[in-house]
């Protein structure tokens, strides 16, 4: 890519695209392009070939996603299939259709089966049983990593796809209702100690092992797979590592310096009970993570404080 080349950041108000948008921007890129969802719904179709053709983005990093942790999946599975499936369609024809060079599209560690090998390889993709719970997401990002690879074999597209382990930072969801199990552990952690309180209860047995990724991270990934890497074949993301639910929520109360105890409901979903992805293929081109669980912990706790009790309960 060339520094001036028009990059759409779509979804840069989110968790992943704005750590994305601010990776370009620290790196000299100089022409970026973003739209709020107020300005342009990706879910309309319409809307989205208007924007694509009147704008030309040369390189698109498809962030934009309707997310949300286990409650909000298995709560809202139609939003999560029916939103995500039409804002991907929507951005992937347009780039394909108003001359697009590079696309890179962002899926989850969601996709790969309940019980798939672990560390989970690329090519455990659609060999056994989706975790239900998030399903419905999972089935939508799956569909996009496929339109991608379609558009690369029948229309010689750089379209990339890239899946991002479990993500966490600044800017990340902090309403219990919706936010995934990190942030969601760190808030509910925060007001236990501000409260006063002696115990904190944690969803599931806290047995299940799941791999945190710092955004920064992620982000530095996506400009170097935009920069250097065309094969559509997707590509996992992630640190190498994982933790028990427990061993993640211990390691939050040192961070927040949160004294009480830890009560584990069994009556809870657990969800996948382990998620650790295989990322020898991307470390082979080249990169790796360069933040731990700790510290990317205590630098999400200190932004969270930062930000007015506005944004940072809701």
């Amino acid at each position: 890519m060339e520094k001036t080349d028009r990059i759409f950041v779509a979804g840069h108000r989110g968790l992943a695209g704005g750590a994305i948008l601010g990776e370009l921007q620290r790196a000299g890129y100089s022409n970026l392009l973003t739209r709020t969802s107020t300005e342009l719904n990706l879910r309309d179709r319409g809307a989205t070939r208007t924007f694509f053709e009147e704008e030309r983005p040369r390189v698109v990093a498809l962030a934009a996603a309707k997310v949300g942790g286990i409650q909000a999946n298995n709560d809202h599975p139609v939003e999560f299939l029916l939103w995500n499936l039409q804002i991907q369609n929507n951005v992937i024809e347009a780039a394909a259709d108003f001359g697009v060079e590079k696309l890179l599209f962002l899926g989850s560690s969601c996709i790969y089966p309940k019980f798939a090998p672990q560390p989970i390889p690329e090519d455990a993709l659609l060999t056994g049983a989706l975790e239900p719970t998030n399903e419905a997401y999972a089935i939508a990002k799956i569909a996009g990593i496929k339109l991608c690879q379609a558009y690369a074999r029948q229309l010689g597209k750089r379209f990339i796809s890239a899946m991002p382990t479990n993500l966490y930072g600044p800017g990340d969801n902090f309403d219990l209702a919706s936010s995934h199990v990190l942030p969601a552990l760190l808030r509910k952690v925060h007001e236990a100690k501000q409260r006063g309180e002696r115990e904190v209860v944690v969803w599931g047995t806290g047995t299940p092992r799941r791999e945190f990724l710092h955004v920064d991270d992620l982000a530095c990934a996506c400009r170097f797979l935009l920069e250097q890497h065309d094969d559509p074949a997707l590509i996992n993301v992630g640190c190498g590592e994982d933790v028990t639910i427990r061993e993640l929520a211990e390691t939050i109360c040192e961070v927040v310096g949160f004294g009480g105890s830890l009560v584990f409901d069994a009556t809870k979903p657990d969800g996948t009970p382990r998620k650790l992805m295989d990322s020898s293929r991307l470390r082979r081109l080249g990169w790796q993570p360069a933040i731990s669980l700790r510290d990317g912990l205590r630098s999400t706790y200190e932004w969270f404080l930062r930000q007015p009790a506005t944004i940072r309960e809701t």
